[in-house]
């Protein structure tokens, strides 16, 4: 998995009616864009994760 600063990592609901969790990366603690990454949930709260296999990346679009 790799990740830039403003890309979304979305983690999937793992059990029936858990829904999607999205948070910004907003730094990159491993190397070459690697985990683990310092997140904001959409809360506001700010956590560092290594995200599991439940996790993808939304790369942010470059023209914005």
């Amino acid at each position: 998995m790799r990740a830039t600063v403003g890309d979304k990592l979305v983690v999937h609901g793992r059990v029936v009616g858990q829904h999607d969790r999205i948070a910004e990366v907003v730094e990159v603690l491993g190397t070459d864009g690697g985990p683990p990454y310092r997140v904001r949930l959409e809360d506001g709260h700010e956590t560092v994760m290594s995200p599991g296999p439940d996790t993808v990346v939304r790369h942010q679009d470059p023209a914005q």
